[in-house]
């Protein structure tokens, strides 16, 4: 078995794959990238079981064809030091030698039986449902989504995005029990009646670095416990999350008097700053609003600090204050496209909503929900 391949391409699509391998794998064998050698290609797959990624990488020349499975760390170490060039991989197929050949020296490094790599989960075709949308919007979905996930041993469907899939829209929906995005595609759907699965933080964070911002074409698939992505030279494969994501809708409120239009950049600057004298433990900020003014403030009295500030804004509503966590509500903000946001409240027991003022895509919405902290 023996291909020439270039020493940077290599690299990029291997430091792409590799971020599946996990570092307290059960099988040895998952330390390892799948390399299968065949038509002009190479495929190179690695793997975690529950999650599987697959590039196809252009070779320079290939004299024998084959499989062999390599330690992704060591040939990893060796190809970031490398510039670019060509590279010559001789491998023996019977004891899994392998010869790496640079323009200026010799590596030698020993592989593992390729037959010993999982088979990658196959999409079940009893029900499947498929999907055609550009790698540009899923890119942003999941983008707008996944801060808002939790990290939730006791309930991992809160560690998931939701996929609502209907014929007029997609869905996307994160939730943490503290703050929930909603966010809604209209320029992508299915041919179907209203479908959903639930992706694992894990696939979401790897398309998330993975996806090029481009319109580029990528298929959907999805059954009852698998999916998978396909797009440009990338192939993902994943087991889904089981059990039943919330119902989302519920605790959106639908009755909000009380508005705000306010500079979102404004917002988020006073924010900051004012932060910094908050409780460390609470991040606690109050936010009492009046007709044209909004007043936000911090303290800690452990420490004897506080601060406030005031900003303009265009209020309708009566007289409240409310209070969020601080590191949330940055959160929130600096997810908003928009320069300036709108916050629907409607008492201070109650979830605060956040929504872009300015929407620049009509195809889009989206919804932030922020549930509020007691003021002391």
């Amino acid at each position: 078995m023996n291909f020439v391949v270039s020493s940077t391409s290599l690299l990029s699509h291997l430091q792409a794959i590799s971020k599946v391998i996990s570092s307290k794998n059960t099988m040895p064998i998952l330390d390892n990238i799948l390399f299968e050698v065949r038509d002009g290609k190479i495929k190179a797959t690695a793997s975690d079981i529950e999650t599987t990624l697959s590039s196809e990488i252009e070779t320079e020349s290939i004299s024998a064809e084959g499989n062999i499975a390599i330690p992704a760390k060591i040939l990893l170490d060796i190809l970031k030091e490398f510039p670019e060039q060509p590279l010559n991989f001789d491998i023996n197929t019977d004891n899994y030698s392998i010869r790496l050949t640079s323009d200026k020296g010799e590596y030698s490094l020993v592989g593992q039986n390729p037959d010993e790599y999982p088979h990658i989960n196959e999409i079940e075709y009893t029900g499947k449902t498929s999907i055609n949308t550009s790698c540009n919007l899923l890119s942003d979905a999941i983008n707008k989504t996944i801060f808002a996930t939790a990290n939730d041993e006791l309930r991992p469907v809160m560690n998931c995005i939701l996929f609502e899939v209907s014929n007029d829209n997609i869905t996307f929906v994160a939730s943490d029990a503290h703050k929930l995005v909603r966010y809604k595609r209209f320029d992508a759907n299915a041919e179907t009646e209203n479908k959903s699965f639930i992706l694992p933080k894990k696939p979401a964070t790897l398309l998330k670095n993975i996806l090029p911002k481009k319109e580029d074409l990528v298929k959907v698939e999805f059954s009852e416990n698998n999916a998978s992505f396909v797009f440009d030279t990338y192939t993902l494969s994943c087991k889904l999350a089981e059990g039943k994501f919330p119902n989302y809708n519920s605790v959106i409120p639908q009755n909000n008097p009380n508005k705000i239009i306010i500079d979102r950049n404004e917002l988020y600057n006073t924010l900051r700053r004012v932060s910094v004298v908050s409780n460390p433990a609470s991040n606690l900020i109050k936010m009492e609003v009046s007709s044209d003014q909004i007043v936000i403030s911090a303290q800690d009295l452990d420490f004897s600090t506080s601060g406030h500030e005031t900003l303009e804004c265009q209020y309708a509503g009566q007289e409240l204050a409310i209070g969020f966590k601080s590191s949330f509500l940055l959160e929130i903000l600096s997810n908003i496209n928009s320069d300036n946001i709108v916050i629907e409240l409607s008492d201070p027991t109650r979830p605060g909503l956040f929504l872009p003022y300015d929407n620049e895509n009509d195809a889009e919405n989206i919804l932030m929900l922020l549930m509020p902290m007691m003021i002391n």
